[in-house]
């Protein structure tokens, strides 16, 4: 259950400090103490500045993951990196990004490391916030990876990466996990064109293990390479299937589309809470209090207090940390404004 209304909460990503990203790109300078050490300080110090804001709920700020779902892929047994990358230079686009071939059965043997990120965040965390871990979910997971062999489409590379998938679930749960966030933004993308329930029978079989063992949410988004949208940004096609998600809450993208659509969370609110994506996490704006309060009082129109949690609209891997933590302070301070008059 959640503690309070208008609980404030992150996706899961947060920026990179700027030594990270440097190190980053020059891995084979360091041993693997030096690594290790590296990410311990680099989720010490996102954990900082999310507590100097006041989040109600925290993550690792995913400071271990170099990229969303590729990340994952280095645990991954059966792929090969592709090895020419379509386009190199020019703007950002998906096709600046990596694939990988399959070669062989699709196999985690030692998870997707998720649970390492959660035990790290659990014992360097304070008492006091919640600590929420996130997944890609196994639709948006097989995104870069190219069908091949007995994986004949993305159907079925989804397919073989769903047990994949609900093991790393399982294993949160028992580590001690109470908050967990299944990442779909492929499944809220594509949703104008493929067939929804499908979607949500893939959704519900990845999480049925966990279901009532934790508090469960997805994100939905439209996508944010390079702070760049990929999908088609409607939520209206998605709707009334996913409100059949087996969640306790959905989050969906807001702020970077003007609130368009905000009537539609009241469908939501009547199923399970609702996280808005209240800052945008594409804009160097920085919303001011004034401006989160009035956003939170725009929602509260379709659902009421305690079914509302807001957030960014996606993770903030993509916004400068600067602009990062100047967005989650007014968020948390503006969120508080209208708490404390309700």
């Amino acid at each position: 259950m959640k503690e309070r209304p208008i609980r404030t909460t992150v996706i899961g990503s947060y920026p990179f400090p700027g030594w990270l990203e440097f190190a980053s790109a020059q891995l084979e300078q360091f041993g693997p103490a030096d690594l290790a050490e590296m990410q311990e300080d680099a989720v010490i110090a996102a954990i900082h500045d999310q507590l100097q804001a006041g989040l109600d709920v925290i993550t690792d700020g995913e400071q271990t993951r170099l990229d969303f779902n590729l990340s994952f892929y280095g645990h991954l047994q059966g792929i090969r990196p592709q090895p020419q990358i379509a386009r190199r230079w020019g703007p950002p686009a998906h096709d600046q990004r990596g694939k990988y071939l399959i070669t062989a059965e699709l196999s985690a043997p030692e998870g997707l490391g998720v649970v390492q990120e959660y035990l790290r965040l659990k014992r360097l965390a304070p008492a006091g916030p919640v600590l929420k871990a996130s997944i890609p979910g196994p639709y948006t997971l097989s995104g870069r990876l190219i069908p091949n062999g007995p994986y004949s489409d993305r159907f079925a590379v989804t397919e073989a990466l769903l047990p994949i998938v609900r093991d790393e679930l399982q294993a949160l749960v028992q580590a001690g996990c109470t908050e967990i966030t299944v990442d779909e933004p492929s499944m809220s993308c594509y949703a104008y064109k493929e067939d929804t329930r499908r979607f949500v029978d893939l959704f519900n079989r990845t999480v049925e293990p966990i279901v009532g063992a934790c508090r469960l949410s997805t994100h939905l988004c439209f996508g944010n390479y390079k702070g760049r949208a990929v999908g088609y940004r409607r939520i209206a096609p998605m709707f009334p299937d996913f409100l059949d998600f087996k969640v306790d809450e959905i989050h969906v993208e807001m702020a970077s589309r003007e609130f368009a659509e905000i009537e539609l969370i009241e469908q939501i609110g009547r199923k399970m809470d609702v996280a808005v994506g209240i800052v945008d996490v594409k804009s160097y704006y920085i919303e001011s209090v004034d401006d989160i309060a009035e956003r939170i009082r725009l929602c509260l129109k379709y659902v009421p207090a305690h079914r509302l949690s807001v957030a960014p609209d996606c993770g903030l891997s993509q916004t400068a940390r600067w602009a990062a933590r100047k967005k989650l302070a007014n968020m948390v301070a503006g969120a508080r404004k209208v708490r404390q008059s309700l």
